[in-house]
């Protein structure tokens, strides 16, 4: 079987802890994961972000070829899931 995702791995070994993510329009997050899990080579995630948008909720998962980890949010206002962008760096964040 191939590899995990490594940026998948990285979060799921960080977590419940708080992860930094950066995304791929360079824009970065502390988000806390009340759940992280794989499914064979797939991943997902719920949970929130600490530094900034506390009403929504977000998601990871991986995207269909398994090669990157994308993130989604959904707020209060809306139905459904938004791709907010795909996951480049996660790393422990600093308390």
């Amino acid at each position: 079987m191939p590899d995990l995702n490594p940026i998948a791995k990285r979060i799921h070994n960080v977590q419940p802890r708080p992860v930094r993510l950066t995304l791929d329009d360079g824009e970065t997050g502390v988000y806390e994961f009340s759940s992280t899990e794989f499914f064979q080579r797939e991943f997902r995630g719920e949970g929130v972000r600490t530094d900034a948008d506390g009403d929504a909720a977000f998601r990871l998962i991986t995207d269909d070829d398994y090669e990157s980890v994308l993130l989604g949010r959904s707020g209060p206002d809306e139905n459904g899931w938004t791709v907010v962008g795909e996951v480049t760096e996660a790393e422990q964040a600093e308390d």
